[in-house]
């Protein structure tokens, strides 16, 4: 929480942890007239005047006075004028004071609640319902989409199969903790026939059928450094077989992306260069792995704007974040929404914050 004498909370780009940044204070009037120029920026993503301020704002105030106060709001690096003559945008800065204390949040309505729940489908596999609130957040926000997989207390191989694809490929069917799917795209050294595959799938669950994934991956790693000379050709190729599907399988946290293509249609992102940039982050995954790594920290929603992520290819973006979590609060994973800095907190905060939760308690079952 911010100390007494700052309004502003912001997310310190060196580090996890939040940190204070000295603002000076703003009297209501100033903080009014911000809130309306914000408000106005956001609805039509165009500098915003004096003139247009004075017709917005409610307040009984001059086109004079309402340029000195926003004089005082450019001083304090709140808004700034991107060109000459031009009206002002409001800066990071000003987006964080707006947040933190000027926003008004729109709690959704029964219907839209209700929607959110009616695509959450308890009876999905996982993979499926996270791909599902992924695409839903899309589509409600007209942004990028993004949900983390939930972190596994236990992984439990219930079942695999291999089916045969064309040049040297096998397609893994793995059944997780009852009702997981997982397939997976496998290349072999050599064709193999179905049969030869049935066997092998009956030889790997008849020895590992319930066991947990890394009590898997560990035997297999002791059978490979056996004595080969004692593994017949069954059991050499099942091995060789399941390093493939169970390479990689270390825990390691993964999210579901959707939507991404709808940040073209902003023109603030329409930049190619800009937008290969945040693509790229988006297939390396790193930059949003870490930003869902430091949301696990802090609960509630959590909005990153701009600098405060600490990764330049969101420099023109706002990451929009919440956990969600098991019955008994233990969080399960992160979701949230990237979209440009210019959108409209007050409707995306709550659609990130009620899907979070309700996603949540659709998973609880399972955990």
């Amino acid at each position: 929480m911010p100390c007494a004498d700052c309004a502003i909370r912001a997310r310190c780009c060196q580090c996890d942890l939040f940190c204070t940044v000295s603002e000076p204070t703003i009297n209501e009037r100033a903080q009014h007239l911000l809130k309306a120029l914000i408000e106005r920026h956001i609805r039509d993503g165009q500098p915003v005047g004096s003139k247009t301020l004075a017709q917005n704002s409610g307040l009984a105030l001059s086109p004079a006075t309402i340029r000195n106060v926003v004089a005082d709001l450019e001083r304090m690096g709140l808004v700034h004028a991107p060109h000459t003559s031009a009206g002002r945008v409001p800066t990071e800065r000003g987006y964080r004071l707006f947040i933190d204390n000027l926003v008004s949040v729109r709690p959704l309505d029964e219907s839209q609640v209700q929607t959110i729940a009616g695509q959450l489908d308890a009876e999905a596999d996982t993979s499926t319902l996270m791909e599902n609130a992924s695409a839903m957040l899309s589509e409600l926000t007209h942004m990028a989409g993004v949900v983390m997989l939930p972190f596994q207390k236990q992984e439990a191989l219930r079942h695999i199969e291999f089916l045969p694809l064309s040049d040297n490929r096998v397609l893994a069917i793995l059944v997780i903790n009852e009702r997981d799917v997982q397939n997976r795209v496998i290349h072999t050294s050599r064709p193999y026939e179905r049969a030869e595959l049935e066997r092998i799938a009956n030889y790997l669950n008849a020895q590992f059928e319930g066991q947990d994934l890394s009590t898997v991956r560990r035997n297999l790693l002791d059978e490979m450094q056996g004595d080969r000379e004692h593994i017949d050709r069954l059991m050499h190729s099942a091995i060789e077989m399941a390093q493939q599907t169970f390479e990689g399988e270390n825990g390691a946290q993964d999210y579901v992306l959707a939507g991404e293509t709808n940040l073209m249609d902003y023109k603030e992102m329409a930049d190619v260069a800009r937008l290969r940039q945040l693509f790229e982050a988006f297939n390396e995954k790193r930059a949003v792995l870490d930003l869902f790594d430091k949301s696990l920290q802090a609960q509630g929603v959590q909005i990153f704007i701009g600098q405060e992520s600490g990764y330049e290819a969101f420099d023109n973006c706002s990451v929009v974040t919440a956990t969600y979590s098991s019955a008994d609060d233990e969080i399960l994973g992160v979701l949230g929404v990237i979209g440009p800095t210019r959108m409209a907190y007050d409707r995306i905060i709550p659609v990130v914050d009620v899907t979070a939760k309700l996603l949540g308690r659709v998973l609880n079952p399972r955990n």
